[in-house]
């Protein structure tokens, strides 16, 4: 049974999320104790990586299989790479294959999705820093859970599905990137993380 969970937010996103957020008030209704983590994620992978890490660090010593990590979109990037640090179960929501790829357009200036005041530099040597963070080809250490939406207008489903073969696949028909009907799957997450 999952007693740990990270969840780990997108490009440009932040904790403040509605999956986020939505993941929280449904742990925090959930009988038993668990703990929650969702870290603010700094542009630089690098510093991401620290920051994961960090985050997980009293999780050490305990049985993989109560830990757990989510991420969606680059947060599901994210979570394929942590989770093989914790050897742990991972659900990728829409997550990117190729970031180092897809985030090339967005060098420079970008502003924050929950607060467009506060804005950040996505610089050149992150794309390097991205590559480095590549689990792709290594096999899982524990399930993977991949939920794909085909009507994802940022990312390619197929990609995902392609990327994440030994995974357990929900696809969705139609939906879209942000994943706007999060609660239909609420029920299998509980599933798949045990509860």
């Amino acid at each position: 049974m999952t007693t740990h969970l990270l969840y780990l937010h997108g490009f440009r996103s932040s904790p403040q999320s509605a999956k986020s957020q939505r993941m929280q008030r449904h742990v925090e209704g959930l009988r038993q104790h668990i703990v929650w983590a969702s870290p603010q994620l700094p542009p630089s992978p690098k510093e991401a990586a620290d920051v994961m890490l960090q985050a997980t660090r009293n999780w050490a010593g305990l049985p993989a299989q109560s830990l757990a990590v989510i991420g969606s979109s680059l947060g599901g990037f994210y979570a394929s790479w942590i989770a093989r640090q914790l050897g742990c179960k991972s659900v990728m929501i829409n997550p990117s294959t190729t970031p180092w790829i897809t985030l090339e357009k967005h060098l420079g200036e970008q502003t924050a999705w929950h607060n467009p005041q506060e804005s950040f530099f996505f610089r050149p040597e992150y794309l390097d820093e991205l590559k480095a963070l590549d689990v792709t080809g290594e096999p899982p250490t524990a399930p993977q859970l991949l939920i794909a939406a085909k009507g994802d207008e940022v990312l390619d489903w197929r990609d995902m599905v392609a990327r994440y073969p030994a995974a357990e696949v929900l696809l969705e028909e139609g939906g879209d990137h942000a994943l706007s009907n999060f609660d239909d799957y609420l029920p299998k997450i509980d599933r798949f993380l045990g509860w």
